[in-house]
Order: structure tokens, then C-alpha cells, then sequence
């Protein structure tokens, strides 16, 4: 099968000060015909022509590529200018001249600015002129220099929209990617609570209390896995964290005291201290700084020491809202802490590999998102993160 050099004749012919070059090219030459032709090992293609001789080419119009000259500059990758084939020592007996008639004729390469033969700027005409001159010479340099970076930028204009193409695809994937998760993951984890809700209500046994418990537990953290992954999903693919502001002080207290006792009740061997003092008005997502903190508890349950309490502290200052979670445990390595709120992260010798790597990462482009920071501070004693953030919320 033949390869489509279609897009390489469309290519030429998107440059618009084509037709120009050309006609300078017959004018300045007195040549009748001018032409761009894309040339490979076995084929000759036109891709534009002026024809004041009726030659007969017009884009996509093929000759046999061994009956051109075209073909000889492809291989020397040196142009040939000829005033005189009847007259020309080297010329005057080869084959092109005499299947086409020719007379004088100039060809010079088009090189890719990676070096790479693209084809020929030629001109012919069935009268012998004067073209070998240095003059004509530098002008088809000159004017092939032009078409080859004019080129660069047509392709990359082509590869461009080739990425938009790709970037909507992608969008679209996106979208049915979060309305997956969204309703046919969100809905089944919402039955199973609800279901283990009325195991917990109605049976007595202590192995059935146990088990609903259990299903319970697992539901909220496969909850929290599909929210960190929709919002890995938004945030990456375009969409970006979605953020509901207002003035939420007494309501945040109520939800950060809410994630405590949901956290306490699904581990009920660890123990978590909370401190709240929110003495000025915050403007936030109390839902996201919710989230937030859930990230940071499962965190610290997961890399704590279980036999230590884990301290929660939600305060205000005159200008930012502090939230910070604390816990004692082995130090985190400056490798880790280098990577620490980067997606999908994970510490190589974590031996207990839960969860996805995500909440680190949602957690920081929470804070980002309310032009506040997550910081973290880990020494051999403990392990603390703090989000700050401005009381106004970025505004």
C-alpha cells in the first residue's frame, strides 16, 4: 500500500505566500513552470505549481520519481541548476531532459529543520535561460529556507490541534469516569451502610453486631476512596476542585466534630483528642475542610502509633484558620517528605499498603484551592500536618 502524503500536500498548500514564491521563481527565472514537490526514495508528488507551459501538474499529480532530476538531488542533496541542456557537458544526454523536453531547469532542496529531505523548489521550461547565476542561486535558498520553516509551522500547528482532538477525547472519557464512580460506585457503598445501619438496630448477636460493624467501617472508606479519586479525576482532567464557600464557623465546628466521632466509631481502639477554638468568622468549604481532616485522621491511624492518641486542634488567629493533626510514630524520611503530596505516593517499605495514595494529595490541593498551605513538621517524637489558610478564604 502506498503512504498518503495527502497531509504533506496540504501542508504546502496552507502556506500562504506559496503562490508568491512561485510566481518571483517564473518571473526572476523567466522559466514557464514552477513547482513544490515532495520527494521520497520512490515517489514525486506535486504539491503546488505555477504553469505558464502547460506541463500539466497540479497538486497530488505524480511523475515516475527516476525520470526526475528531483530524484538526484534527493540522493546528492545538492541542487542543479542547468541554463542550457543542449549545451551542458553533464546534461545534455540525460534521460529527463529529453523525456520532458526540457531546456533549462533549477531544482533545490527542502530540508525539515531536523535535517530530514522533504522534497524540491524546481522550475523547468522547454527554452534554455540563464539560471545557474548566484543570484538565483541565493534566491532559491532563500525562498526554500522560507518554506521549510513555514512548514515547522503549519505541522505544529496540525500536532496542536491533533492534542485538542486528543485533550477532548479525554474530556469526554473524564466525564463518564466520574459519572461512573458518582452513581453506579456511590450507590451500592450507600445501600450497603444503610443495610448494615439496620443489621446494627435489629440483631442482638454479638458476631452479627460485629460483622455489621465491620461492613460499616469498610463503607466509609471505600466512600472516601471514590471522593479522593473524583477529585484526583477533576482536579488533573480539567474540571479542578469544586469549592462551596461561606462563613461557616458554627457549622464547621459541628461537621470537624462530626469526621472526629465517624473516625473514633470506625477504629474504636484508637483515641482522638480534639481541641476546638474558632474565635473569628471563616470563609471556607466546611465541606472540603471535612474532607481534609478526614484524609489527615486516616493518615495518622494508618501510620500512628496505635497506642498513642492521635490530637486534633481547630483555632483561629486574626488572620488564618488553623487545622492540625498530630501523631506520634516513626519519623517520616526526607525521601517521603520530598514526595509526600504527590498522587498515588506511597513509602516503599509500608508494609500495610491501604487506600490509594490520594489523600495526602486531595488534602494539599484542598488547602491550595483556599490559597492556603499543608504543611508538615515529623520528628522522632511526632508527625504533624497543618493546614493554614486566610479567614476570607483566598477572596
Amino acid at each position: 500500500m502506498k503512504k498518503d502524503f495527502s497531509g504533506d500536500v496540504d501542508a504546502v498548500n496552507q502556506i500562504s505566500i506559496i503562490p508568491q514564491i512561485l510566481d518571483v521563481v517564473c518571473r526572476t527565472t523567466q522559466m514557464g513552470f514552477a513547482a513544490i514537490a515532495r520527494v521520497t526514495e520512490d515517489r514525486w508528488i506535486t504539491c503546488s505549481a505555477l504553469d505558464h507551459i502547460n506541463f500539466g501538474l497540479k497538486p497530488g499529480d505524480e511523475l515516475e520519481v527516476e525520470t526526475t532530476l528531483c530524484h538526484e538531488v534527493r540522493q546528492s542533496r545538492e541542487a542543479i541548476f542547468i541554463d542550457n541542456v543542449s549545451e551542458d557537458n553533464k546534461y545534455q544526454d540525460h534521460h529527463t531532459p529529453r523525456i520532458y523536453g526540457l531546456q533549462s531547469y533549477a531544482s533545490y532542496p527542502i530540508f525539515r529543520k531536523n535535517g530530514e529531505f522533504f522534497g524540491t523548489l524546481c522550475a523547468i521550461d522547454t527554452k534554455p535561460y540563464r539560471v545557474n547565476t548566484p543570484e538565483i542561486v541565493g534566491m532559491f535558498k532563500l525562498f526554500t529556507d522560507l518554506i521549510a520553516f513555514h512548514l515547522e509551522i503549519v505541522e505544529g500547528m496540525h500536532l496542536q490541534q491533533e492534542k485538542l482532538r486528543e485533550e477532548k477525547e479525554m474530556a469526554e472519557l473524564r466525564d463518564q469516569f466520574i459519572a461512573i464512580l458518582g452513581h453506579d460506585l456511590k450507590n451500592p457503598i450507600a445501600t450497603m451502610r444503610m443495610s448494615s445501619d439496620i443489621l446494627l438496630k435489629m440483631s442482638k448477636e454479638d458476631l452479627t453486631q460485629r460483622h455489621a460493624a465491620l461492613i460499616k467501617s469498610t463503607s466509609y472508606r471505600m466512600q472516601g476512596l471514590i471522593e479522593n479519586i473524583l477529585d484526583f479525576a477533576r482536579g488533573k482532567l480539567g474540571e479542578g476542585l469544586i469549592l462551596e464557600k461561606e462563613i461557616a464557623n458554627g457549622s464547621l465546628e459541628d461537621l470537624l466534630i462530626q469526621v472526629v466521632n465517624e473516625i473514633q466509631n470506625n477504629s474504636p481502639e484508637r483515641t482522638i483528642d480534639l481541641e476546638i477554638a474558632l474565635d473569628h468568622e471563616v470563609y471556607c468549604d466546611k465541606n472540603r475542610i471535612a474532607q481534609l481532616l478526614s484524609n489527615l485522621l486516616s493518615n495518622a491511624n494508618h501510620h500512628g502509633d496505635p497506642k498513642a492518641p492521635v490530637n486534633v486542634r481547630a483555632i483561629t488567629n486574626e488572620k488564618n484558620f488553623e487545622l492540625s493533626v498530630s501523631n506520634q510514630g516513626e519519623r517520616i524520611s526526607e525521601t517521603a517528605l520530598a514526595h509526600l503530596f504527590e498522587p498515588f505516593y506511597r513509602e516503599s517499605n509500608d508494609a500495610n499498603k491501604k487506600g490509594l495514595g490520594l489523600g495526602l494529595f486531595i488534602a494539599s490541593e484542598i488547602a491550595k484551592a483556599h490559597s492556603g498551605d499543608l504543611l508538615v513538621c515529623s520528628t522522632s517524637k511526632e508527625t504533624r500536618f497543618t493546614l493554614q489558610i486566610p479567614l476570607n478564604g483566598g477572596n
